[in-house]
């Protein structure tokens, strides 16, 4: 065994000399306008930025922050060995143009290699016809009509369900946030999207969670192929589990497709009869756009299952942190609902005594403060926290940098969306009131500002869904019940590695419970 570990530390060292050399060797540095580009801060001889890649994600998103801090709008030149050559844009215009270019700015080989075994062909990594037809379902799933019952139906039920655990917590109880809007957000697309009853507690989730964990490792480790071999037993039981996951949704809609073409199940309410004709919508128009091939249709399940379920349960969770701080923002939420249940005059829940008001009422129209909160909370603590691109042909950026083909474009909405250039000398201030106009309608923001739903072609099927949900959960939790931070030390919570931005350790709260708008005691 010590030979065994001897041999493989040289081998590695070989390994890592043999690239560092070909890297050398092999890469033309970037120009604009004629000039090299100029390299990030810290940047290392041999090595160049691959020493930042290979911190904890929190770490490297602060260095992410440190170049548009020090550089502005300038783009950079990104070099780690192993790598294709690359550049760090910050520049509005730059993404701008990527966004309306979106034929030459693809996920390419390099994304694709890395997350294949997560998402397969599902839309994250899927072009031509399979893009095509996956964004078509998701158009059909996302309809006007299904969204309403949304807001109007599923989401009161779940929502009240979920924060039951609120509800009958104990004073000195310790409750993770994060779980509670977890299990909403997984409800919800379990319902409607496949038709199932799914909780985010299940083995699914854990498994899903540590393979996105994994995956994102690959983007920062270039020796990742090296240390899955030797350290990637768990990360392959997790894709395995996963991979069960989805074909269990595609195998279980199939059978319930027959079910229900024989005997339509009973419903027992108008509502009922609502959800339930929309519910499985998405995975049966993924079927019926893919009929041979249950694997694109369960990556595709897959895809979608985490884009509608994790992204918006974490934002919501990176929100009541920061209202934890800002109890001045807590209190305009309160003022917004009181102000809302003056004019609707909405009746009582019925469904269950957790909720003080029907949510339905709740509204982008109705509360755009709090959809404001969300927004920042948005740009503060973006889902997805940096993306990459791959040139597929030499092109030249508005700013006059050439990029060859396949290097490699990467952005950081973490550290763009507090660039002060943009957004102000308070960009790292948590100031809602910036997302409102002096009437209190929400303002717009280009998509090469706030690219937290992406641009062009590929913008976020979700978005509606999200600020639908965003604006009931918000101001219901936030009415309901008053919260105290229960983590040891009152340190900053950070994001554990993830392809998204999952609070680590959760967002444990003690609560206590609110009514008629004022607290009670524990």
């Amino acid at each position: 065994m010590g030979l065994f570990l001897g041999s493989a530390h040289y081998l590695l060292a070989g390994v890592v000399f043999a690239l560092l050399v070909r890297a050398l060797l092999g890469k033309k540095a970037i120009r604009r306008n004629g000039e090299p580009l100029r390299n990030p801060p810290d940047t290392l001889p041999l090595v160049g930025n691959g020493i930042q890649f290979l911190q904890p994600r929190w770490n490297l998103l602060s260095w992410f922050d440190k170049c548009q801090r020090q550089f502005g709008y300038e783009t950079l030149a990104l070099t780690v060995p192993t790598l294709p050559p690359g550049v760090l844009i910050h520049d509005p215009k730059n993404l701008d143009y990527v966004f309306k270019h979106e034929g030459l700015f693809t996920k390419g080989n390099f994304v694709k290699t890395r997350s294949w075994d997560l998402f397969g062909n599902g839309i994250i990594n899927a072009d031509g016809d399979f893009w095509k037809l996956q964004r078509k379902a998701g158009l059909s799933f996302l309809n006007t009509a299904n969204l309403r019952v949304l807001t109007d139906v599923a989401l009161p039920q779940y929502l009240s369900e979920s924060v039951k655990e609120l509800e009958a917590a104990k004073p000195d109880q310790v409750v993770d946030l994060q779980d509670v809007f977890h299990e909403i957000t997984t409800k919800l697309m379990g319902k409607m999207a496949y038709n199932m009853e799914m909780h985010f507690s299940s083995p699914f989730s854990s498994s899903f969670d540590h393979a996105s964990g994994c995956t994102a490792q690959r983007f920062q480790n270039p020796l990742y192929p090296l240390t899955e071999f030797f350290f990637g037993h768990k990360f392959r039981q997790s894709i395995s589990t996963v991979k069960k996951f989805g074909l269990e949704i595609v195998s279980r809609a199939m059978r319930d497709a027959k079910s229900i073409s024989s005997s339509p199940p009973p419903s027992t309410s108008p509502d009922d009869e609502k959800l339930d004709s929309i519910s499985g919508s998405l995975i049966h128009s993924l079927l019926s756009a893919i009929p041979d091939s249950p694997s694109t249709v369960a990556d595709a399940a897959l895809t979608y299952l985490s884009a509608g379920r994790d992204t918006t349960g974490q934002a919501l969770t990176w929100t009541f942190y920061l209202l934890l701080s800002h109890p001045e923002v807590l209190a305009k939420i309160r003022d917004e609902v009181r102000g809302v249940l003056a004019r609707e005059q909405p009746p009582l829940d019925t469904t269950s005594s957790s909720l003080p008001f029907s949510p339905a009422v709740l509204t982008p129209l109705s509360a755009p403060y709090s959809l404001a909160v969300f927004y920042e909370s948005l740009r503060l603590y973006p889902p997805i926290p940096f993306e990459i691109r791959q040139a597929q042909a030499a092109t030249t950026l508005p700013d006059g940098t050439l990029l060859p083909k396949d290097s490699v474009l990467v952005w950081c909405l973490w550290a763009m969306q507090r660039s002060r250039l943009t957004w102000g000398e308070d960009a790292d201030q948590f100031r809602p009131e910036r997302w409102l106009d002096e009437n209190g309608t929400l303002k717009h923001k280009g998509a090469a500002e706030f690219p937290v739903f992406y641009g062009g072609a590929r913008s976020c099927l979700g978005r509606k869904m999200a600020e639908g949900i965003a604006v009931q959960v918000i101001p219901v939790v936030a009415w309901g019940w008053e919260f105290e931070g229960a983590w040891e030390g009152g340190q900053e919570r950070r994001s554990g590695d993830s392809l998204t931005l999952p609070m680590e350790g959760g967002l444990p709260v003690f609560v206590r419970r609110r009514r008629g708008g004022e607290t009670t005691g524990r």
